[in-house]
């Protein structure tokens, strides 16, 4: 039991949601129907997602991309490269490994120039690049691969939708990144030729593996397929004979996450006064509550716990997506680059959410109004 506390200390979001789901069970009795009601679909196309991106990890398929950074002139041009390569890969393999990919070599890279004092303004902007980055589509975040699967819009219509926000984060961005650099925008990297010697390409084998298999994620989120389970079937198969130590890895922890706060919506949804009271405190107010309750409990659990209660899924779509410019907590993403930081710098904790809040909070006074008033005016 020591070990247990010891370890849900450790996972926060983790104890709240076992402990929401736990108490909800007091409103609502476990049944079958509640089984049938835990969105099963959502958590089988994580389990993919996470498996395949962690095979992506550990073959190092962006090895490229990595090496690409290291041979940039200027430090302008670094940064630049640095946010915009979050932004863009968030969109394809979600918010929190682009910036397991990109955090990690920003360090490197800037501190090897000896201009380590860009390291926390840059980490912050790489956090904004890959919550803004990754709302685009479909599949750049959990909390996106829920709505869309539950709201039945094509992934034209959704991604229409969020484009007008993402492009104004992304000029925001180029923005932002300039005025950092505003002394010297043509100052040199002073980069040894060898400084960055990390991220050699995996197998080629396993690669052209993972690659086929992420295909077939897409094309079972972009689809809807009702035979979706037969998709995991082929994820799990494939990773036991190419390499089954994936299965270790994946990150079993946001899995059940998700499966504790199902629970808790289902529970909560079932149970006819809460259901009332939050329909009603809800409905109108989707903008707002999610941003609010996303410092709470962040924006992943906000989804599961708000959507069966909001009638504008885009003005909740919309808030979920910025939750995560105001806190720490308003984004597992957040916590996610948080802790790479500290591991390398254990004594700057309170630096880092200190730079982290100003940044994020600036950028969320430059899109927050844009936010709301083009989730009134437009329906998802």
């Amino acid at each position: 039991m020591k070990r247990i506390g010891q370890w849900l200390k450790k996972e926060p979001m983790l104890t709240v949601s076992v402990a929401a789901a736990l108490l909800s069970l007091f409103l609502t009795p476990p049944s079958a129907a509640l089984l049938r009601e835990i969105d099963w679909r959502t958590l089988g196309t994580l389990f993919m997602m996470l498996t395949v991106l962690e095979g992506f990890k550990q073959e190092n398929v962006f090895a490229p991309v990595l090496r690409l950074a290291g041979k940039i002139g200027t430090l302008t041009g670094l940064g630049l490269f640095l946010v915009f390569a979050v932004f863009f890969s968030s969109m394809f393999v979600t918010n929190d490994v682009s910036l397991i990919i990109f955090v990690p070599l920003t360090i490197l890279l800037f501190r090897a120039a000896g201009r380590e004092s860009f390291i926390l303004p840059l980490l912050a902007m790489e956090n904004i690049a890959a919550v803004r980055g990754s709302l685009l589509t479909p599949f750049g975040s959990p909390q996106n691969l829920f709505i869309f699967g539950r709201s039945g819009v094509s992934p034209w219509r959704f991604m229409a939708y969020m484009f007008p926000l993402w492009i104004l984060s992304g000029a925001l961005l180029a923005a932002f990144v300039l005025f950092l650099f505003r002394r010297n925008l043509r100052e040199k990297t002073a980069l040894a030729p060898k400084t960055f010697t990390e991220g050699s390409e995996g197998g080629k084998g396993k690669k052209a593996v993972l690659l086929c298999l992420f295909a077939l994620v897409i094309a079972t989120i972009v689809s809807r397929t009702p035979w979706w389970y037969v998709a995991v079937g082929i994820v799990l198969l494939a990773v036991l004979i190419a390499d089954r130590r994936l299965l270790l890895k994946t990150d079993y922890v946001l899995l059940l996450t998700f499966l504790c706060f199902f629970v808790f919506s289902s529970s909560v949804a079932a149970n006819e006064h809460t259901a009332a009271f939050l329909r009603k405190a809800v409905a109108g107010r989707e903008y707002l509550v999610s941003i609010l309750i996303s410092q709470v409990i962040s924006n992943v659990p906000a989804a599961i716990v708000l959507y069966p209660f909001s009638q504008n899924t885009g003005a909740l779509l919309y808030g979920l997506d910025s939750a995560g410019l105001c806190t720490l907590i308003g984004s597992l993403a957040s916590v996610i680059n948080y802790r790479i930081y500290v591991r390398e710098y254990p004594k700057n904790g309170m630096k880092f959410i200190k730079v982290f809040t100003l940044v994020s909070l600036a950028f969320f006074a430059f899109v927050a109004l844009p936010g709301y008033f083009i989730s009134k005016a437009t329906a998802l």
